[in-house]
């Protein structure tokens, strides 16, 4: 319903691993067809985003588990994430508004700055 609050569960996936609605909706996207593999071409004009801001989607989807990568193709990681994502997008089927905010008001910059140092940290 619409005055219900966004699920506890729900909200810690948005906070832990989507940053914007472009990276949201690419989820979903790969998701509602686990065995269709997306380039990052192929994904910008579905999402009507640029090819780069595509590729950092993806990348960063990737390197949280949610997807597997192979010679430039993502696929939705189902083994591991179909529950939580199923979840997610029975959501914000119900809840845009709310979970839209969720995503707007994430501290962006602290994540980009902490991951600035997990890049750094290999040198």
């Amino acid at each position: 319903m619409p005055g219900e609050e966004v699920p506890e569960d729900v909200r810690e996936f948005i906070l832990r691993y989507i940053n914007s609605i472009a990276q949201l909706e690419a989820l979903l996207l790969l998701w509602r067809d686990p065995n269709k593999s997306w380039d990052s071409a192929a994904m910008a004009r579905r999402l009507y985003v640029g090819e780069g801001e595509t590729i950092e989607v993806l990348t960063q989807l990737n390197a949280d588990g949610l997807l597997t990568e192979t010679q430039g193709s993502y696929r939705f990681n189902k083994d591991d994430w179909q529950e939580p994502v199923g979840r997610l997008a029975e959501s914000y089927a119900k809840q845009l508004i709310p979970i839209t905010n969720i995503i707007h008001a994430k501290p962006r910059r602290i994540r980009e700055f902490a991951d600035a140092f997990k890049f750094r940290k290999g040198r």
